[in-house]
């Protein structure tokens, strides 16, 4: 099982972002995983729980977005998916694809870093307090 290997450097990866940026634990952590890249997405994310175990990412949100794998015909400048099992040939004119465009990635491109508790948003001018309604009276 990979997966638990890929999510402990991403773990790792996380928290060197967070210390980077002082934060002392992320929200989130979002992740491209292609469709070929021989990732189990609910294993990963079962393993990114364990990893995070005990971390600054103890509790954080794993957000994958799946690429879909397509490919390129030179032949007839064809694009198309690939699916899963991939079949790598045109379906327009038969050939083999000359190339891979999209399906084999797994990138980190997002770290969500918490908020600090003490941050709050600038004092504003209150609001005010909404009249009675008129023609209504209330015992004091």
């Amino acid at each position: 099982m990979h997966e638990l290997s890929i999510a402990a450097a991403v773990v790792e990866r996380a928290q060197e972002t967070a210390r980077a940026h002082g934060a002392a634990s992320v929200d989130a952590v979002r992740l491209r995983v292609g469709e070929l890249s021989g990732v189990v997405g609910d294993a990963l994310r079962f393993s990114f729980r364990l990893a995070a175990e005990g971390t600054a990412l103890a509790g954080a949100e794993l957000i994958v977005e799946e690429v879909p794998a397509r490919a390129a015909c030179d032949g007839c400048d064809a694009e198309f998916a690939v699916g899963s099992p991939p079949r790598l040939w045109c379906p327009r004119c038969e050939r083999p694809a000359a190339r891979l465009l999209a399906g084999r990635e797994l990138e980190l491109i997002g770290v969500q870093l918490a908020q600090p508790d003490d941050v709050r948003p600038p004092d504003r001018e209150p609001c005010p307090v909404a009249p009675r309604s008129a023609g209504r009276e209330e015992d004091a």
